[in-house]
This record gives C-alpha cells, sequence and structure tokens, in this order.
C-alpha cells in the first residue's frame, strides 16, 4: 500500500510498504494491504513501519491523525 507521512513542514515519508504500526489514541493499531477505510486520532509514539524490502523503518509523531483509503494511508501528524 502506498504511505505517506506529512509534517507542517514537509513529507517525512512517501513510498510503499506492506505494513505500518500507528500510535492510535485509543492503543496502538496496525493497517495492511486492503485495509478497511478508517480515520484515526494519534498520540505521541512511535509509526512503525515495513517497507516492500522487509526495511524497517520509525518514525516519531507527536499527534495526528491517519487516513486509510483504498490501499493509501496519509498520516497528518504533529
Amino acid at each position: 500500500m502506498k504511505l505517506e507521512i506529512i509534517t507542517p513542514d514537509k513529507k517525512l515519508y512517501e513510498g510503499e510498504v506492506k505494513s505500518a504500526i500507528f500510535p492510535g489514541s485509543e492503543g496502538s493499531f496496525g493497517v495492511l494491504n486492503n485495509h478497511a477505510a478508517m480515520i484515526a486520532t494519534l498520540k505521541k509514539g512511535k509509526v512503525e513501519l515495513i517497507e516492500e524490502n522487509n526495511n524497517k523503518l520509525e518514525f516519531d509523531v507527536n499527534g495526528g491523525v491517519v487516513e486509510v483509503s483504498k490501499n493509501k494511508a496519509t498520516v497528518l501528524a504533529e
């Protein structure tokens, strides 16, 4: 799935990932390909990604919102 992480200052990440784990305000949750559409708020924590080549990445966020729809996840992070 395509994933973008955007802050008010810049785009932190854009690429294809196998999975992503988000620090949801109600608890951490994961997203895989073909996930149901959703919008969730994020708390301070780490967004963990596994890219298509099995490379693991982490990004610190101070909160924000994630929208998942049609095999695309967009994170608007603080």
